[in-house]
């Protein structure tokens, strides 16, 4: 009986071996590290107005929401925010999940029929691969960011239903897909764009409506949308928008949505508070971008590989999986937390430092953060040229 547990510890034992242990950190309620490392980009998870709408609720409605959507769990606070996520997004309708990877998996599935096809973006998030995998359908995955790919692997299957799937700001490097090129491609041969905006949604677009909004894409019939809502907006659960009939859908067929207790009310409130401060956060999200800039500055300058940012993920190229361990490791001992990427979480095997910018830390702090950044920077730099 002890054989599979000394195999689960063989397996480990290479992993470590590989660099790519992965702990669990737990870390204090108002801790001082410098974080680049959560997704909080607009500094709304503590501010007032969302913390306070939150509490109201949590008073009135309790902990929980205390059973499944299609029990007893939906409440006036979960409609609500579904009905101003459709607004913001410039879609027929929305339906909220309890986690924007659940909402992926029901998304993709959803959107499955039979013969369809899946063309699936090489760099896509693992909801979304994991969401192609669990439909049955044939996937096939073209390069990174190649809407001439797409338009191949679309051309070699004239007549059957498809879909393209694909994020908006990629959650690795931080580009933003050639969304106008996609959509115009899948349309030629009559597939659907399935985006996934949970990186833009808050940062990109007017009024922070996403990088889907941003390309002009809003409320098209041929569009879905996911987003997370963990991200620019500071509480957690996921959505998928797009026209009422297809919304209904999922409500009626979704088994991530059908068999799932829904989100807790007080988390549907303080997101839907930290809606209306988004949409209104020009400001915000001009300093989110000022600072993305000041970065890749920052770290090319001191001979760093780094990403050049769309929205406000920076990525940092580390030599190898314990370079970055190490590298991340000592950031923290000085007190400025980052994102660690390691294969198998990147798309490409190349390790990497992720940078998270936000606008709730201050800005002297962030400044200081670059410093220890570069200081720790492990081996060989790049060569910088003029």
């Amino acid at each position: 009986m002890a054989d599979w547990l000394a195999g689960l510890h063989r397996r480990a034992e290479l992993r470590a071996k590989a660099g790519l242990t992965r702990r669990l950190r737990p870390r204090a309620a108002g801790d001082a590290v410098v974080d680049l490392a959560g997704n909080d980009y607009l500094g709304l998870a503590t501010h007032p107005e969302v913390t306070g709408a939150a509490a109201q609720a949590l008073s009135a409605y309790g902990l929980g929401a205390t059973g499944s959507r299609l029990v007893r769990g939906s409440t006036d606070a979960h409609h609500g925010l579904e009905a101003a996520l459709a607004d913001w997004l410039g879609t027929d309708a929305g339906l909220v999940f309890s986690s924007g990877y659940l909402a992926n998996l029901g998304a993709v599935r959803a959107l499955t029929q039979p013969r369809t096809l899946l063309v699936s973006d090489a760099h896509n998030h693992a909801s979304l691969i994991d969401g192609c995998r669990i439909s049955g359908a044939e996937t096939v995955v073209t390069p990174h960011a190649d809407p001439a790919a797409v338009a191949r692997a679309l051309a070699a299957a004239p007549g059957r239903p498809a879909v393209v799937v694909t994020e908006s700001v990629f959650s690795v490097d931080g580009d933003l897909a050639p969304l106008a090129e996609l959509h115009a491609v899948a349309r030629r041969h009559g597939a659907l764009l399935l985006v996934d905006d949970a990186h833009a949604l808050g940062v990109l677009g007017p009024a922070g409506a996403g990088g889907v909004a941003a390309a002009g894409l809003a409320g098209a019939p041929d569009v879905v949308v996911t987003a997370t809502l963990s991200k620019a907006l500071g509480g957690a659960g996921g959505v998928v928008a797009g026209p009422a009939e297809f919304v209904r859908h999922l409500v009626e067929t979704s088994r991530t949505f059908i068999f799932d207790t829904a989100p807790p009310p007080a988390v549907a409130a303080g997101v839907r508070a930290a809606l209306r401060l988004a949409r209104a956060g020009d400001g915000l999200r001009a300093e989110l971008a000022d600072r993305a800039d000041r970065a890749v500055a920052r770290l090319r300058a001191a001979g760093l590989a780094v990403s050049a940012p769309d929205a406000a993920v920076v990525s940092v190229t580390a030599p190898g999986p314990e370079a970055a361990t190490a590298w991340a490791a000592d950031c923290a001992d000085k007190g400025v937390a980052v994102g660690c990427f390691r294969p198998p979480s990147t798309p490409d095997s190349r390790s990497r430092l992720r940078l998270t910018i936000s606008v709730g830390v201050d800005r002297a702090d962030f400044e200081r953060a670059l410093d220890v950044i570069v200081e720790c920077a492990p081996g060989e730099r790049v060569e910088v040229t003029s």
